[in-house]
């Protein structure tokens, strides 16, 4: 393993895709949880084993803090971070001082290609310690379509970028701040770049992924940090499905009319939804937890013909994994790992993990036959996705930063990022 330098600052539809392993291997990572937004990859294995002096490639320190994911487009690297302001909870700095940055390493040896600094709009969601720090300012995975990205700052815009950093356009969604900051991902459908500006103006904007020029924008996002998901219907039709406070909502994603909702979670809603086979999966909600099943493709409120199902357990924070009948979470203070029948909700179990993970803000990720579960600052759990509770390993590095970011499995290894560090995992 080696250490990389400090880096110098220069400036999802549920379908299994038909891929030979070769392909899987190789398939890029261009949104927040991968194809579809499931947090399923397709790769058939990925290492269960690590430490920081055992089965790592490489380790890169990055140049700010930051809880978005990291995306991969052919051997490059895309992720964000901030700095300057909001990093310790004892000594804030000034608003003034914050940075944000775009970072492109390379794939095979995390090497430094270029960063890009964006001064943000002030002012921010001032930092506050207690729940804000357990967010900050670069929480937004970056979207791409092979040949841009598609980069989320919250009241600071949309920006576009070519792959080598070269800025294409930049578009504002609203000026809305919040203690909890801003967090929800861009969703790319059909040339279209989809932005849950729930904090930023409460409304959901889809802006043209050549100009950035608004196409359509609709109301009511209230109180939602979770990014809108793709769903098929059974009758092959395409929604665009979005959790906020009291209802799941369904759209036309070329328009942005409403089609349908269903009851939802009762609270701020955090964690995205996945589907399976036009339904849809959801869990969320404070204090109380609410993991809920609702059938795609209705119109108008659709409560009572098309939820499914509906439990008192879940997660306020981390989003589901569906695979092969089942659904699998984990709540985000407790410590406990949750596996449902996808059909009826029925529990097959509710397990803590130990060691005691504390928190756990990210999202779980599916590769081959098991879960991977990072928790905030206790390593990341690796469970037997199977309706019987398997812990395969408990995973340490010498600094288990703040991690919130999702997983990331590409070409046989495991990309993990905490606030200082981005681990490639698996020996090449």
């Amino acid at each position: 393993m080696t250490t990389r330098f400090t880096l110098t600052l220069i400036s999802c539809l549920g379908l299994v895709a038909p891929y030979g392993t070769d392909v899987a291997l190789a398939a890029d990572w261009t949104q927040f949880r991968g194809p579809g937004g499931l947090g399923t990859s397709l790769q058939e294995s990925a290492p269960t084993r690590w430490s920081e002096t055992e089965n790592v490639a490489w380790k890169t320190e990055l140049p700010g803090a930051g809880t978005s994911s990291p995306i991969v487009i052919g051997d490059k690297i895309f992720l964000t971070c901030y700095s300057g302001y909001g990093l310790d909870e004892g000594g804030p700095g000034e608003m003034s001082d914050l940075t944000r940055h775009v970072v492109c390493l390379d794939r095979s040896t995390g090497e430094l290609e270029w960063a890009k600094k964006f001064e943000p709009q002030l002012p921010e969601s001032a930092y506050s310690g207690g729940n804000n720090m357990r967010h900050g300012y670069a929480s937004s995975t970056i979207a791409s379509d092979g040949k841009r990205l598609f980069v989320f700052f919250g009241k600071s815009g949309v920006f576009c970028l070519t792959l080598s950093g070269e800025q294409l356009w930049h578009a504002e969604v609203g000026s809305g701040t919040r203690g909890w900051g801003s967090s929800n991902s861009p969703l790319l459908h059909e040339g279209l770049v989809i932005i849950n500006a729930s904090v930023e103006s409460g409304s959901l904007v889809a802006l043209d992924a050549q100009t950035g020029d608004q196409v359509w924008r609709t109301d009511g996002m209230r109180s939602s940090w979770n990014t809108p998901a793709l769903v098929q219907t059974a009758d092959g039709e395409t929604e665009l499905v979005v959790s906020v406070q009291k209802w799941l909502l369904g759209f036309d994603p070329s328009t942005g009319k409403e089609l349908w909702r269903c009851n939802g979670v009762p609270t701020y809603a955090c964690p995205s939804v996945v589907s399976h086979a036009g339904v849809i999966y959801v869990t969320g909600g404070r204090g109380t937890q609410y993991t809920f099943a609702v059938r795609a493709g209705g119109r108008g409120d659709v409560t009572e013909t098309h939820e499914l199902w509906r439990v008192a357990k879940g997660s306020n924070v981390s989003s589901p994994v569906y695979h092969e009948g089942h659904l699998y979470l984990a709540s985000d203070q407790r410590g406990i790992a949750f596996c449902f029948d996808a059909e009826d909700g029925q529990l097959l179990y509710q397990q803590r993990l130990q060691p005691t993970p504390g928190r756990i803000y990210s999202s779980p990720l599916l590769v081959g036959g098991n879960l991977y579960y990072p928790s905030q600052y206790n390593g990341t759990y690796v469970v037997a996705a199977k309706p019987t509770f398997e812990l395969v390993a408990h995973n340490t590095v010498d600094d288990d930063a703040r991690t919130n970011a999702c997983p990331v499995a590409h070409n046989g290894q495991l990309l993990l990022r905490n606030d200082k560090f981005l681990y490639c995992i698996g020996r090449n």
